[in-house]
């Protein structure tokens, strides 16, 4: 069987159904916060932190009874501090504002304590070993860095050949876990030392963005059933997908026959064919 001809056919029989919604995948799993206080860190510190969760400094950690583990680095939080001066023109008091810092850590680089404030996110995905099989081999083989951050975004980035995905924990269904995972090594598929795919040019909302988004959802459809993980919810998902980047093409469906040839090239690379 054509698995390709047959996942582009079923894509297109959704297709033409009408609007199908699209649902992200994962949970987002919230802020940065204090550990102490449960109060969200300042957009600026979010930024710096860069992962959600709750953090603690060291004398705070200690307090708790815990320890941080060893090796581990802390990060910087930043804070405007008041200081009153005097004017030595006016002899007047004004109040200049200070930048200061402190460290702290993640409770995921902590041991002896446990959340306060974040909930345990509610999920019912589990690994599977086939598909942790083909993933294994793909970054093994091609040198791909695969990282999990607890946070809400799923990306490759072509300039460190890493992809990023959210915690397993945070996907309700195993088959959209791998989906995502799929779909972001079909992208790393698209580097210059690979199939050389990826155009420099394009940008979010081009048509040689959009192009590159059907490619990777359509090897994520490929690969998901490859690895017996398709579900009716799962693939509807896909297409649903689909459709979002079809728009940005002014619904020209033809796209998907080309994406689909580029696709089958893309997991023959994956999968070591």
């Amino acid at each position: 069987m054509d698995i390709y001809g047959e996942i582009t056919n079923r894509i297109m029989d959704q297709l033409n159904q009408g609007i199908i919604p699209w649902q992200k995948p994962w949970q987002a799993s919230g802020s940065a916060i204090s550990h102490v206080t449960g109060k969200p860190y300042s957009l600026l510190n979010q930024m710096l932190l860069g992962k959600a969760g709750e953090y603690a400094t060291f004398k705070q950690v200690q307090q708790e009874g815990g320890w941080i583990r060893k090796g581990e680095k802390a990060s910087m939080v930043v804070f405007w501090k008041w200081m009153t001066v005097k004017d030595e023109e006016t002899d007047e008091e004004k109040e200049i504002p200070f930048l200061r810092y402190y460290n702290v850590f993640h409770l995921d680089q902590c041991e002896g304590l446990e959340a306060k404030h974040i909930k345990p996110l509610q999920n019912s995905a589990n690994a599977d070993a086939a598909a942790e099989a083909i993933i294994a081999d793909y970054v093994k083989r091609e040198g791909v860095r695969l990282e999990h951050q607890e946070g809400d975004r799923a990306f490759y980035r072509p300039s460190t050949d890493t992809i990023t995905l959210p915690l397993m924990r945070q996907f309700k269904e195993t088959a959209e876990y791998y989906s995502t995972a799929f779909h972001e090594m079909t992208h790393s598929t698209g580097h210059a030392k690979r199939l050389d795919r990826l155009e420099k040019t394009a940008f979010f909302g081009s048509d040689a963005y959009s192009k590159e988004e059907l490619i990777a959802e359509i090897g994520a459809a490929a690969l998901v059933n490859r690895a017996g993980l398709e579900t009716a919810k799962s693939f509807r998902n896909s297409a649903a997908y689909i459709q979002n980047w079809l728009q940005a093409l002014k619904n020209d469906k033809r796209f998907i026959v080309s994406a689909a040839g580029k696709a089958e090239k893309a997991v023959a690379l994956i999968m070591g064919e």
